[in-house]
């Protein structure tokens, strides 16, 4: 007996890892993007409440009315988005939503571009749908690319391109010039675009996020990607999902009902409540604590001469880690962990080659005073 040919497409990611290998030390863990800040009170009680009302079985396949009616109207606010709940599917996490996307929209072999660094999901979920990564590649510290580079990785297989807006693990907001070389480049090759915009509201320095979807031409190609995890700091609830044109939306939908049935029940109600009783304020006051979060884990690693790129999204640093002792940039830092006992992920985990030997990545969705007490460690720390 034998394990299926299939084991050899995914692997434990070294996010997970070190995050392992942070508990065994007792360290603290800015290493995965877990969320360690409160849950919103309003979204908690409608979760109780909907478990106590007995909403407990099977939704749709593509989610409970009320929260798919809850995204089309948080979309047309936030965005300009006009979408309605039929272009819409609920499912478990965004991570589900990207695969139950790609198992409806590529074929194996089809070549999907990404920019690199990348978020190692992504990848693990192209591998996993037996879709080729073609790869972009922005460089530290200013991640930029041109149209050029988008052509260089064009081939007569490539079939989409993933863009990752406020990215992980670069903290990139991409510009409306941007986005509008990347729109130019889909439309001319009649490529779907997939987007991860998961971090929409977590976007400083004056900066704007713009969907890719509402670019002219783009609404009908374009598979946006998105969740709560992040916004009200639920990550194991697992409610993410997919914006799209109906053609495509309703098989996404059979494939969601395949692969997970559905998203939990009473989890999607919470969710719903947040999205309509939750508004600009709350995402108001996040962008302005995490600011004050990135701004604090930034100055300890500048002061400790690990030069961070500094973000203008999401809440991860890339660093400079070049200066501690190791080969690699797993061997840097688990050097990290073992004498501060802070753990982050190695650059590796973003590239495809040896590009990010000199990188880490630091997640900052931290309590103050747990990442108060990183940074203290972080400025022990003698190069």
């Amino acid at each position: 007996m034998a394990l299926s040919k299939r084991h050899e497409w995914v692997q434990q990611s070294e996010i997970r890892n070190m995050s392992i290998e942070c508990d065994l030390m007792g360290g603290i863990n800015l290493s995965q993007g877990v969320c360690d800040t409160e849950v919103p009170l309003i979204v908690r009680r409608a979760a109780q409440e909907a478990i106590n009302d007995g909403i407990n079985s099977y939704t749709r396949y593509d989610g409970i009315d009320e929260l798919r009616e809850a995204i089309a109207k948080k979309q047309k606010l936030y965005s300009g988005m006009s979408v309605s709940p039929e272009e819409i599917v609920v499912s478990a996490g965004s991570t589900g939503a990207f695969y139950c996307a790609c198992l409806s929209l590529l074929n194996p072999g089809d070549e999907v571009i990404l920019f690199e660094p990348y978020y190692g999901y992504h990848i693990s979920t192209l591998i996993a749908t037996q879709a080729v990564p073609a790869y972009v590649r922005m460089t530290f510290p200013d991640w930029r690319f041109t149209y050029e580079d988008l052509e260089r990785a064009r081939t007569p297989r490539t079939r989409a391109i993933m863009v990752n807006t406020p990215a992980n693990p670069s903290g990139k907001v991409f510009s409306r010039a941007e986005l509008e070389t990347i729109a130019q480049f889909a439309i001319r090759n009649d490529l779907f675009v997939f987007t991860d915009e998961i971090y929409e509201h977590f976007v400083y320095d004056g900066l704007e996020h713009i969907a890719p979807a509402t670019l002219p031409g783009m609404r009908e190609r374009t598979i946006t990607i998105s969740g709560l995890s992040k916004t009200f700091s639920i990550t194991g609830w697992r409610v993410g999902y997919s914006i799209c044109d109906a053609r495509w939306a309703q098989t996404i939908g059979y494939f969601n009902d395949l692969v997970y049935v559905c998203a939990p029940a009473p989890l999607q109600m919470g969710v719903a409540k947040g999205l309509i009783d939750l508004g600009p304020d709350y995402y108001h006051r996040l962008s302005i604590e995490y600011l004050g979060k990135r701004d604090m884990i930034c100055g300890a690693l500048g002061e400790v001469g690990l030069t961070p790129c500094v973000p203008h999204g999401a809440y991860y640093v890339l660093a400079d880690i070049s200066r501690l002792p190791g080969e690699t940039s797993k061997e840097r830092a688990m050097q990290l962990l073992h004498r501060t006992g802070v753990a982050c992920v190695p650059g590796e985990a973003f590239y495809h080659d040896d590009a990010g030997e000199n990188l880490a990545r630091f997640c900052f969705a931290k309590e103050n005073s747990v990442l108060a007490e990183a940074c203290d460690r972080l400025r022990n720390l003698r190069l």
